[in-house]
């Protein structure tokens, strides 16, 4: 498939990325019992974001879910998964396929990223996460015409920072809960679908109404603190930074101890929080 994309656009390989392709009779039913998103109601061409998780609720996997354009039950979807855990992840499904009548199957289309445009072009698929992420793209093949020059993963990473949206450096595997990684504030938790793998411990915590830790960027001056460093709030430990490049720096943080003095690195030097937009009003107050 050949893809053309306006001036101004920026386009990126997300060789971090790779897919595995969902298909049979049975693909929803046995895809809604694992994912934390409503697949049932996935249609053709529509990405959602979600997670596998363990049962005790921590994330395993984050998930994009790509219905499959045709016209019936059968045709699937397409899972956009880390490159790094998906023979994990294939493994896994196999291990909760028991007797259904689905296929699951190494695809390895090369997935895309596509931002700074209104609507999507032929071919590409709105990412549900954030207003101003963008499209993505799986299969395509590099526009010919009209998107910036020397583009690569980096930049589209800097991009997504820069709104707020933290990635898989900062949840790692089986270390992060998802509503403490922002999932339910980016689409990727549906709470009104039935039971999912590690439905119990998301459900409590949401439901509990005021949640601890949250994920978000932090702005510091002068050279940007590693990844592992303390926050700290007065005397009190206030978070701790998830991951940190030239691009920015994300952390998890304690939202009950932000007030608690002043913000400060180990070495005295001041930080913020750098609250995006689409959160500003879960954590207002």
């Amino acid at each position: 498939m050949t893809s053309f994309a306006p001036s101004g656009a920026h386009w990126a390989p997300l060789t971090s990325r790779a897919t595995l392709a969902l298909s049979g009779p049975e693909w929803r039913g046995y895809l809604q019992g694992l994912v934390t998103q409503d697949v049932e109601t996935l249609a053709p061409g529509e990405l959602r974001f979600a997670a596998l998780l363990t049962p005790q609720g921590r994330l395993l996997f984050d998930l994009f879910l790509l219905g499959r354009e045709g016209m019936g039950r059968e045709d699937g979807c397409l899972i956009d998964c880390a490159a790094e855990h998906q023979g994990a992840l294939l493994q896994r499904l196999k291990m909760y396929r028991l007797r259904a009548k689905v296929e699951i199957a190494e695809e390895n289309a090369a997935v895309w990223a596509l931002w700074g445009l209104e609507a999507a072009p032929a071919g590409w698929a709105r990412d549900p996460r954030a207003p101003g992420l963008g499209f993505r793209g799986y299969g395509l093949t590099p526009p010919e015409t009209g998107v910036a020059a020397g583009e690569d993963e980096a930049a589209y990473e800097a991009h997504r920072l820069a709104l707020g949206v933290p990635g898989p450096a900062d949840w790692g595997h089986d270390r992060s809960y998802p509503i403490e990684a922002n999932f339910d504030l980016l689409g990727g938790i549906d709470f009104r679908k039935g039971c999912f793998v590690g439905q119990e411990t998301t459900s409590r915590m949401k439901r509990r109404g005021t949640i601890k830790n949250r994920m978000a960027p932090i702005a510091v001056d002068g050279p940007r603190p590693a990844a592992g460093a303390p926050l700290l709030s007065g005397e009190l430990r206030a978070g701790q930074v998830s991951s940190s490049s030239q691009a920015g720096a994300m952390a998890l943080l304690r939202l009950d101890r932000l007030g608690e003095g002043p913000l400060t690195l180990e070495d005295g030097r001041a930080w913020r929080v750098a609250w995006p937009e689409w959160m500003k009003a879960e954590v207002s107050g």
